[in-house]
C-alpha cells in the first residue's frame, strides 16, 4: 500500500481539513461537480486530492467502526 505522503494526503492543514468537512456537508454526493466545488473550498488542493482525502476518510470510519481501533479517552477509571 502506497503511503499516505506520497498522495498529497499528509500535506493538509488543520485549516485545509476543517474546510474540507464543512465542504463535504455542503456538497453531498448528488451536487454536480461536487469534488471541484469541495477543492474550491479548501484551497490548494486538487480534484483528486480531495477525492483521495474522502477515500481514505472513508477507509478510516470503516477501520474504527470495525472495532479495531480502540477510543483513546476511554480507560479503566472513565465514569460512564
Amino acid at each position: 500500500m502506497a503511503s499516505m505522503s506520497s498522495h498529497g494526503s499528509a500535506s493538509w492543514t488543520a485549516k485545509q481539513n476543517k474546510a474540507f468537512e464543512e465542504a463535504l456537508a455542503r456538497y453531498d454526493r448528488d451536487t454536480p461537480d461536487r469534488w471541484l466545488n469541495v477543492a474550491r473550498a479548501v484551497g490548494g488542493k486538487t480534484e483528486e486530492e480531495v477525492k483521495r482525502h474522502y477515500q481514505l476518510l472513508v477507509e478510516d470510519v470503516k477501520f474504527i467502526e470495525s472495532g479495531r481501533v480502540p477510543y483513546p479517552y476511554r480507560n479503566s477509571g472513565a465514569s460512564n
